[in-house]
């Protein structure tokens, strides 16, 4: 069967949560993505940070998302998310960062993925000695291969 469409890749990842200042201190505050803009609706019944993970047209937007009335429809902030994958150049070091400022891994840590590549999860739920977490949303890192590292570093500007 001929599809009159393709996938091309990841565009978007919505996150929702009660308080999209949690959901900040680790997407923006953490991981470092920057908000390029926000969007509130009363229709919609949100209010959302619209964060960028790259450059051009390899970005994949990240939209962190708090509903305006926690008690409406729609409730961006109930909705279930398995869990959003990651590339990262040094998952050993983002780990040990991360963990030292507060972020709550799951259980198993550095680990071998499916793919077959180090991976790492940082769990959805924060506690008391670790009180960041994907609020949520269970979040992949995955150790890039060196390939990727190279391609999307090109492309990228690093910031300390």
């Amino acid at each position: 069967m001929i599809k009159p469409f393709k996938i091309l890749g990841l565009q978007q990842v919505a996150i929702g949560g009660p308080d999209k200042q949690r959901l900040r201190s680790l997407w923006v505050d953490m991981l470092g993505l920057p908000v390029k803009g926000t969007f509130a609706s009363e229709r919609e019944n949100v209010d959302e940070d619209i964060c960028a993970l790259g450059h051009g047209v390899h970005a994949v937007e990240v939209d962190l998302m708090q509903p305006l009335d926690p008690d409406r429809k729609p409730a961006v902030h109930a909705t279930p998310l398995n869990h959003v994958g990651l590339w990262v150049d040094d998952l050993r070091s983002a780990v040990d960062w991360m963990a030292a400022r507060g972020v709550r891994f799951a259980p198993g840590g550095i680990r071998q993925g499916a793919a077959g590549h180090d991976i790492c999860f940082i769990h959805p739920k924060g506690n008391d000695e670790f009180p960041l977490s994907g609020e949520g949303v269970l979040i992949e890192l995955v150790q890039a291969p060196a390939e990727v590292v190279a391609a999307l570093s090109a492309s990228q500007e690093i910031t300390p």
